[in-house]
């Protein structure tokens, strides 16, 4: 399969701005980029398919350039949901140091930054040299900038899209590039940059733009939100058993979709699998291999091996067998509900929220369905208090086979 059609497959390709670019893909050889700016100090599952696509072109034989965007991260790309809020000079220096880190060790990218060609432009060579090719009409028909007219727009983001058009037109003079990646939702931006080279070196120049399909789930939300938060590809702040659990419970309908778009699994690999999800959907075969893949490239085997000892302690009940980091781990994802210190089990089960009445809790404790870190509890008199914690103050309570609570003592 040649590298356009796979792309294609997978899913990746919601638009690009020539037919040309096909053969060009294709033949290899071109070099492209791909950017995010500084907002956070580490990348989120949902940039992960942008950047595997970037991977897959550089093992067809193109050339990436990674740009951590310190000059267009002080102003912020216009969300439809208002102004972003400003970050300190101090923060982003901190944000690009780190992403620049994460992305040089996970893919290996040429990494640029776009502060370093824009932070000596003065504002009259900003108007005279880049604004005098950027008519308004142009600009308010892009979409975000449309649907801020309403709410209001500063100044500030709406002159974004000529900053980051500055990008294109450096590393196309500079570096030969001549296509820029990115999400469905920076066609505007990317157009624009293709503007403004052609106005600056002719109609004829080829150069292009792909934009691919942003990851969401069955419901239309953005791919890497839970209800915890963010999904981040650091293990510092989403550890690799979150990472796991996040994925291997994905929706059948969504994963396929996610395996084809953040894993190198081949098409008989996946399609083997798509069939288990029609037949034995019940195994999750499919969920099972797209945390596979996922959390074994992030961050390595053992970290797999680490997520998947949680995974089998927790649902076996051996969870005392666990290091005290992994039982951290463990307990990080769920939300704790705070109880006294040194109270009987049924006060316990009711005031930590497990059981809706004290009925209830007796109910369960004599039918022998109620586990406290790992240990099956009877004696609804029993005192529980924080000396018997799981780790550090917190209890980890299993209802059955699979419903778990976390509890905290004070």
């Amino acid at each position: 399969m040649k590298l356009y059609d796979e792309l294609k497959w997978r899913g990746l390709i919601n638009d690009v701005t020539s037919p040309e670019l096909e053969e060009k893909l294709n033949q290899g050889g071109l070099t492209f980029y791909i950017g995010t700016d500084p907002t956070a100090d580490s990348l989120h599952i949902g940039h992960f398919s942008s950047l595997l696509c970037a991977k897959r072109l550089k093992e067809h034989g193109h050339h990436p350039i990674m740009l951590v965007g310190g000059a267009t991260g002080f102003i912020g790309d216009p969300k439809a949901s208002g102004e972003r809020n400003m970050l300190s000079k101090e923060v982003l220096r901190h944000n690009y140091e780190k992403l620049s880190e994460q992305i040089e060790r996970l893919f290996g990218f040429t990494m640029v930054n776009n502060l370093d060609w824009t932070k000596d432009i003065t504002v009259i060579d900003y108007l005279r040299d880049y604004g005098k090719f950027f008519n308004v009409g142009y600009m308010l028909s892009k979409d975000t900038v449309k649907r801020r007219l309403e709410s209001g727009i500063s100044y500030t983001e709406f002159s974004y899209m000529i900053l980051q058009s500055l990008d294109f037109l450096h590393l196309y003079e500079h570096y030969n590039c001549t296509l820029q990646l990115g999400g469905q939702d920076q066609w505007g931006n990317i157009t624009s940059g293709l503007e403004l080279i052609r106005k600056k070196h002719g109609a004829d120049v080829a150069c292009y733009g792909l934009t691919m399909p942003l990851i969401t789930k069955a419901d239309g939300t953005k791919f890497g939100k839970s209800e915890a938060g963010t999904v981040w590809l650091d293990q510092e702040k989403t550890s690799a058993y979150e990472m796991y659990q996040f994925l291997v419970n994905s929706e059948d309908e969504k994963v396929i979709d996610y395996l084809k778009k953040l894993t190198f699994l081949s098409k008989a690999e996946i399609e083997a699998l798509e069939k288990a999800v029609q037949t034995q959907p019940h195994k999750r075969e499919a969920q099972k291999a797209l945390a596979k893949e996922v959390v074994t490239f992030l961050h390595g085997e053992a970290a797999y091996e680490t997520a998947m000892r949680i995974t089998n302690a927790l649902f076996g009940g051996d969870v005392k067998a666990l290091r005290l980091t992994e039982r951290r781990d463990a307990l990080k994802s769920f939300a704790a509900v705070d109880v006294d210190d040194a109270i009987k089990c049924i006060d316990f089960l009711v005031n930590g929220k497990v059981a809706a009445s004290r009925r209830e809790a007796r109910e369960w404790l004599k039918q022998g369905s109620i586990q406290i870190n790992g240990v099956k509890v009877q004696d609804e008199n029993q005192i529980i208090s924080k000396a018997d914690a799981l780790v550090d103050d917190l209890h980890l309570v299993k209802r059955g086979k699979r419903n778990y609570s976390v509890i905290r003592q004070h």
